[in-house]
């Protein structure tokens, strides 16, 4: 397949395996759309750009197929199997990629599974923790001792809170995550992270914002992109050490043959410092979950791989350029949205009328169970309770008509998800509560347009309350209407 045949370009455009073409000094004349999609955003490839930077570790193979000699294939660690053709003469060599193990996308798969799974259990243990902390704080001794014993529960509760952000790292790079998106000027969120980056960056990096007009819009939840953004900016704060220039920009691109993205159009943000760059053999590892440059520092080697995530669940795509001496870029591509801004919510009135009637509380963790009937009770709620979504059931068929039912969603046979469908069969307008750190049934569904509420594990016993009253805002609005 040589670049000097009629139709070798073409023909290696449309090629379903990952595959290159270097000319005679080992750079790139063509990249097909089916390498671009398998390296992601980890190597970013462009014409003219070296095969050997891009590859370090295979640089004596491509150098040995250009002599025209056939090299052992290369194994380039978080990228693949490398095999280097020769193409004889002046034709240079063609770069080909194979996976390097048949079951990888499978076992990804299986460590998002793995990572949703510890996530409940994890989270429910959680739960128990700031439940009876809350718990603590309405028996704790008075007087002198009451401070010692404050400070330790605080202690207790931020150790807890800690844990729940790990979980949630953890269930980002799994892309299984609930989500709670908006449609968001993306000019404008820039803008306000912007007011808080001085004193993040210190007095010795420079700021430049660089925002294409008219604003494009996009659909995120708004904590999560913050959580993208602040992981950009901390990394090249580091990089640069806190000295140097810093530029975030916006822009939009056209993406029309792409095995990575559908085709459409793009909203785009460019976060670059002027910092060392990132060096060759680590660029490939950059999105590894748990692969960290900063172990000795702390690092858990999940905030780039849980910024991929993030991105990937969003429908976009994370993409790199850097050079030793020359700084980084990193670049987010997300779907445009044409739709209508999201206001912010008003402030939450409390609920004008009285729920009449009794909690149905849910869940199969009978330690959690005890701690929020607990919650509730001292929030001066009845609590009916459940273990199981066949037992809850059970007890509305029999007669049971709670104010509001409460519920796990990850349950042993009927889960919530499934119990609050059947419950509204027989309560249409019982305001449902759904309660969970991680469930598919909840990532891959549109709560709110069931009319659902949902709280995230762990939760505070303050969470929990108000987000019982929340769930009642929708009677004491019709009480209210109605009298």
């Amino acid at each position: 397949m040589s670049p000097r045949l009629p139709g070798g370009e073409t023909v290696l455009a449309a090629w379903p395996q990952p595959a290159a073409l270097l000319d005679v000094a080992g750079r790139v004349v063509l990249a097909n759309a089916a390498l671009r999609g398998a390296l992601g955003g980890a190597v970013l490839i462009r014409t003219g750009d070296a095969a050997a930077r891009l590859f370090p570790a295979a640089e004596v193979a491509i150098q040995a197929a250009l002599r025209g000699e056939n090299p052992a294939p290369v194994v380039v660690e978080a990228v693949g199997l490398l095999r280097l053709v020769p193409l004889g003469g002046a034709d240079g060599a063609l770069l080909l990629l194979e996976s390097l193990a048949p079951g990888m996308g499978a076992r990804l798969e299986i460590l998002g599974r793995l990572a949703g799974g510890i996530a409940h259990d994890f989270n429910n243990l959680l739960s128990v923790v700031l439940g009876a902390a809350g718990a603590l704080r309405h028996v704790a001794p008075h007087g002198a001792s009451a401070v010692a014993a404050a400070r330790e529960i605080e202690a207790i509760e931020g150790a807890a809170q800690r844990g729940s952000g790990l979980v949630k790292q953890l269930l980002a790079f799994a892309r299984q995550q609930v989500m709670a998106p908006r449609v968001l000027d993306l000019n404008e969120t820039i803008r306000q992270l912007a007011i808080m980056l001085p004193r993040l960056l210190g007095a010795r990096i420079e700021l430049e914002l660089d925002l294409q007009e008219p604003p494009r819009r996009i659909r995120v939840d708004p904590s999560q992109w913050d959580q993208v953004l602040l992981n950009l900016v901390v990394n090249a704060r580091d990089a640069m050490q806190g000295v140097g220039r810093l530029r975030i920009a916006t822009g939009r691109r056209l993406v029309l043959d792409s095995l990575a993205l559908p085709a459409g159009r793009y909203a785009m943000v460019e976060v670059t410092d002027n910092g060392p760059g990132i060096p060759p053999e680590t660029l490939p590892r950059i999105f590894e979950p748990f692969f960290s440059t900063k172990l000795n520092e702390g690092g858990t080697g999940l905030g780039l791989a849980t910024v991929q995530g993030i991105i990937g669940q969003l429908g976009g795509q994370m993409e790199v350029e850097s050079q030793p001496g020359q700084g980084t870029t990193f670049r987010i591509l997300l779907p445009r949205h044409d739709g209508p801004l999201d206001l912010p919510e008003p402030p939450r009135p409390m609920p004008v009328a009285v729920p009449v009637g009794p909690i149905l509380l849910v869940d199969d963790e009978p330690s959690l169970l005890r701690v929020a009937n607990l919650c509730l009770q001292q929030a001066g709620f009845e609590v009916v309770q459940a273990l199981d979504g066949e037992e809850a059931l059970e007890q509305l068929e029999a007669g049971l008509r709670p104010c509001l039912i409460a519920s796990d969603v990850a349950m042993p046979g009927m889960d919530g998800l499934s119990l609050a469908r059947a419950a509204r069969k027989i309560m249409p307008d019982v305001p449902i509560l759904l309660l969970s750190g991680y469930a598919a049934a909840v990532v891959d569904s549109d709560l709110p347009a069931e009319g659902f509420r949902f709280l995230a594990k762990p939760y505070t016993p303050d969470a929990l309350r108000m987000a019982v009253a929340g769930a009642f805002l929708p009677l004491a609005a019709q009480f209210k209407k109605e009298h």
